[in-house]
């Protein structure tokens, strides 16, 4: 911090911006004020512990007991995160706080900081079947293209939404839109997104999708492959033939393996799109929001008839979708025509397991960044050092005392669930960035090695008795 122009004005120097701060007043983030003429981080630090009657979850610290009384350390793990700590910015600086403890007999350090990433985004898990948009499309929150459609996977929809091009690399609205976008679905906020050529969508982490309005209930079962394979058996003397529609894999239990080992007997069925193997049908209809995630409306759509070689009067068809949303029952007349029919009450049963074994729909957002760059430095004089270490796993790193997935390879590209990082734990600064915790954890011996900042190492009681510290 340095001394401001005027009028007890204070000059905040976590972050480029170098916002210049009246008394009683914060900076353009709202993270850092002017208390009294001195530039304050006006979050408190945040204290957690992990249980071990709820399975090591991680509560605030003295949450249930009351406050700590300074005595002794509880026997649970204290975890001292980066929420409210302050940043290294401009990063030739120790970290804010570099907390000395014991863990199982072991003489640990935690180096605890608020990092500021402009290389950061969310990978986004949209459980449905429904096509949202094609791969590569735009994901645009305010008319500002904050990301795009990435590779789906099984049962969900998948955006990559911010990264650098995106908050840095375009317009200064579309960097700051971007920026505020990331920021609710980190915070657990509802974000209106649209897909160009695609969805309307309603996305909050933790909670079922809405997509054009309408709430998702349930992540499909299987593809229709699979679905034939888990039901066949209590299909089996009940119907003469199934079809699941599926957008990516349409099965047909009498020509599928699973109906070749019941010796279901062939109905003669024709079914459209580029047969893969025997029973799975690739491309019967475009993506949409219909029946299987294809766009199809009649199921019967899909079907070329039937084979009068072998097909009969009377044959018994349940086509179904691979969320037991959509089915129906028909029975070919004389002239081998399906003919919707009441379902019958011993095929009712196989429907409801099929939405019975469907997951509850629901968004997921990991926030992903890399941990490069000078803030390493607030580790150690040596940087790469930490990255070594995260890297050979003599280094653990948690995101608000979460536990995140580390990407091999060169630097420290991390992800993490925003459900498990405590509320209120991201920021931003308008340059535009996002802030998150970050938190390193080794061995005190292992930080010696790596250079780090011994100096500024401070024992874990005098940390939980200071005032800014947020226990509950």
């Amino acid at each position: 911090m340095t001394a401001g122009p005027a009028n007890d004005s204070v000059v905040c120097d976590a972050c480029p911006i170098r916002c210049v701060i009246k008394p009683g007043r914060t900076g353009s983030c709202d993270r850092y004020g002017n208390v009294d003429g001195v530039l304050a981080r006006l979050d408190p630090l945040l204290v957690l512990e992990r249980t071990q009657e709820q399975g090591g979850a991680l509560v605030p610290f003295a949450s249930r007991e009351g406050d700590w009384d300074g005595e002794l350390l509880p026997s649970a793990d204290i975890v001292v995160t980066g929420a409210g700590s302050g940043t290294t910015y401009p990063d030739y600086k120790p970290a804010p706080f570099i907390v000395s403890s014991t863990i199982a007999g072991v003489d640990m350090v935690t180096v605890v900081t608020e990092a500021i990433f402009s290389y950061c985004g969310v990978e986004v898990k949209i459980d449905t079947d429904r096509h949202v948009g094609a791969e590569r499309q735009l994901v645009r929150a305010d008319g500002e293209a904050v990301g795009h459609v990435t590779t789906g996977q099984y049962g969900s929809q998948m955006l990559a939404l911010g990264g650098v091009n995106h908050l840095t690399g375009g317009s200064k609205r579309e960097g700051l839109v971007t920026m505020k976008t990331l920021l609710a679905l980190c915070g657990g906020d509802p974000v209106e997104l649209s897909v160009d050529d695609g969805a309307e969508l309603l996305l909050q982490a933790g909670t079922p999708p809405v997509i054009n309005g309408v709430v998702e209930e349930r992540m499909r079962v299987g593809c229709g492959s699979a679905t034939i394979g888990m039901f066949a058996q209590q299909w089996y003397e009940h119907v003469d033939e199934v079809v699941v529609v599926d957008d990516h894999i349409t099965g047909v239990l009498s020509e599928h393996q699973a109906g070749r080992f019941l010796d279901i007997p062939a109905t003669g069925i024709k079914v459209k799109g580029r047969r893969s193997t025997p029973g799975r049908y690739f491309n019967v209809a475009n993506p949409g929001t219909g029946w299987g995630g294809t766009d199809i409306e009649d199921p019967l759509a899909i079907l070329d008839g039937f084979d009068p070689k072998v097909a009969r009067p009377g044959l018994t068809v349940l086509m179904i979708g691979t969320t037991g949303e959509h089915h129906a029952y028909f029975v070919l007349d004389d002239d081998l025509r399906p003919v919707a029919a009441p379902l019958p009450d011993d095929l009712r049963t196989s429907v409801e397991r099929i939405a019975e074994n469907c997951e509850p729909a629901m968004t997921s957002v990991l926030f992903m960044a890399g941990a490069g760059g000078s803030l390493r430095a607030g580790a150690t004089v040596n940087p790469v050092a930490l990255t070594r270490s995260v890297g050979r796993t003599l280094t653990r790193v948690t995101c608000g005392g979460a536990p995140v997935y580390v990407w091999p390879g060169g630097g420290i590209t991390f992800m993490v669930d925003v459900t498990l990082v405590p509320p209120g734990a991201f920021g931003y600064v308008p340059t535009p960035a996002l802030v998150a915790p970050l938190e390193f954890t080794m061995s005190l011996s292992d930080y010696a090695a790596l250079g780090g900042h011994m100096d500024s190492i401070v024992p874990m009681g005098d940390v939980l008795t200071r005032p800014d510290v947020r226990r509950s």
